[in-house]
């Protein structure tokens, strides 16, 4: 039994007075920042619950009996020690939601099992010591997010990237070689490489046409727009000048 704040002992009470309804009317069994340094066994006679949040504690391991829970659909565990991640997780079926972030996970104690979860739609590995990702992931083909930030990756395999229900990838602040951040899209405001500039006497008479025309149809635009009225009214303040050059700098820190 994992011991919450103040030493008070995680019982089979305090567990049923922790499950909650879901918003889609599963069962969640909520411990989670409850100082738990390790895995409640008493909490196995609540295997049938749908989900399970044991994030924000002091986990070490979590035990191979976690196959208990087959129903399980959402497994949180993100934010606490763990340095491993059992082989049995595999065998639940229904997870489509594992959050594992903020532990201290490696390639090594990584599972290949997590290949056996094919209903997976959000997995996040963020915030670990991974320095790859296994190329087996690819086999995750209903994965449609995929937390990869503050590792130490310097390279995504071929087989994650083309995952094909795969929306989100985050893969931030990793240590990527030049060649790989060159593989990354580029966003469309930033393609634009050289703009020239030239005066109307170096322009051609079909080109000076061109841009003339596209002048005047843009000073039409431009006069289509209303302009604010010239008289300008501060009903919120009396003194408007002196009031805010009082207050700006308080403005500035707000």
């Amino acid at each position: 039994k994992g011991k919450g704040p103040k030493g008070k002992k995680i019982t089979l009470k305090i567990a049923k007075n922790s499950i909650r309804i879901s918003f889609d009317g599963g069962r969640r069994l909520d411990l989670s920042k409850m100082g738990i340094t390790t895995f409640p066994k008493c909490i196995l006679k609540l295997a049938d619950v749908d989900e399970l949040d044991l994030s924000r504690n002091m986990l070490k391991k979590i035990p191979n009996t976690i196959e208990n829970f087959q129903k399980l659909r959402w497994l949180d565990l993100h934010s606490n020690q763990l340095e491993e991640l059992p082989k049995t997780i595999g065998t639940l079926e229904n997870l489509f939601y594992l959050n594992v972030a903020n532990n201290k996970l490696t390639i090594k104690n990584l599972p290949e099992e997590l290949t056996l979860l094919k209903n997976l739609r959000f997995l996040n590995l963020g915030l670990n010591c991974l320095e790859s990702i296994p190329t087996t992931l690819g086999a995750l083909k209903e994965l449609k997010e995929l937390g990869l930030f503050d590792n130490f990756l310097t390279a995504i395999p071929k087989s994650v990237k083309r995952l094909p229900k795969l929306e989100k990838l985050n893969t931030e602040r990793n240590p990527f070689s030049d060649a790989i951040k060159k593989e990354e899209p580029t966003d469309p405001i930033k393609r634009i490489e050289t703009l020239y500039l030239v005066q109307e006497k170096d322009l051609c008479c079909s080109c000076l046409q061109t841009c003339q025309e596209e002048r005047g149809k843009m000073k039409k635009f431009i006069n289509a727009i209303p302009s604010p009225s010239k008289k300008l009214s501060f009903p919120l303040l009396l003194t408007p000048n002196s009031t805010a050059i009082d207050n700006q700098e308080q403005w500035r820190l707000k």
